[in-house]
Formats: structure tokens, C-alpha cells, sequence
């Protein structure tokens, strides 16, 4: 009777995809602009809601106007948030999908 080889069992389980450069560069800039807890707080906001006026954002926090923009502007640039013109207000919103890419390369 013949064996059947059997492959060793990896800590990281067969269902775990190594990540490409490009991948991994993404994902890092993703993560590294959630490094900030106020950056984090306005993400959680969004995530309540369709999209946000950064009127309700700036008297969300206790933090100066120009310091919400640059929050802002590092989570766009990181692709995590979207925003749009109406009038002279911006709305912002969540990327569709960034969050639930971050929490799949979580296993969640």
C-alpha cells in the first residue's frame, strides 16, 4: 500500500494568501494613517453614517478646523475616505470596501 504524503501544518493556515509588494504597501499606508486615535474617531463616525458634512466633523471633536483637514487629507490619501462638494460644504464618506479589506487582512 502506497503512503500519502501529507503537507506540514503552517502556523498561518492554508486559507492565509501571502501579500503581494504592491499589496502590502497599501495596506501599510492604510494602517499607518489609522496610527492616530483622532484619525480613528472620525473614521469610526463615518462608519455610522452614509457621509458626514466636515461641519459635523469639526464640532465633533475639540480640535481647530485646519487640524480636521489634515486628518482628513492623510485618510483620503490613504484611500480609507472619499469627500465631495456641495455648495461650499465637503461631505465625506467611507472608500465602499477599505474597511472590510483592512479587517479581511485581519481574518475578520
Amino acid at each position: 500500500m502506497k503512503a500519502i504524503a501529507t503537507l506540514p501544518v503552517l502556523c498561518c493556515g492554508p486559507d492565509t494568501l501571502p501579500l503581494d509588494e504592491v499589496e502590502s504597501e497599501s495596506l501599510a499606508a492604510r494602517f499607518k494613517a489609522l496610527a492616530d486615535p483622532t484619525r480613528v474617531a472620525i473614521v469610526n463616525r463615518l462608519a455610522s453614517c452614509d457621509e458626514c458634512c466636515v461641519c459635523d466633523l469639526n464640532g465633533a471633536f475639540d480640535l481647530s478646523q485646519p487640524t480636521i483637514s489634515h486628518h482628513l487629507k492623510v485618510l483620503r490619501d490613504a484611500g480609507l475616505v472619499e469627500s465631495s462638494r456641495r455648495g461650499t460644504s465637503a461631505y465625506y464618506r467611507l472608500v465602499p470596501g477599505a474597511v472590510l479589506e483592512l479587517r479581511q487582512t485581519l481574518g475578520g
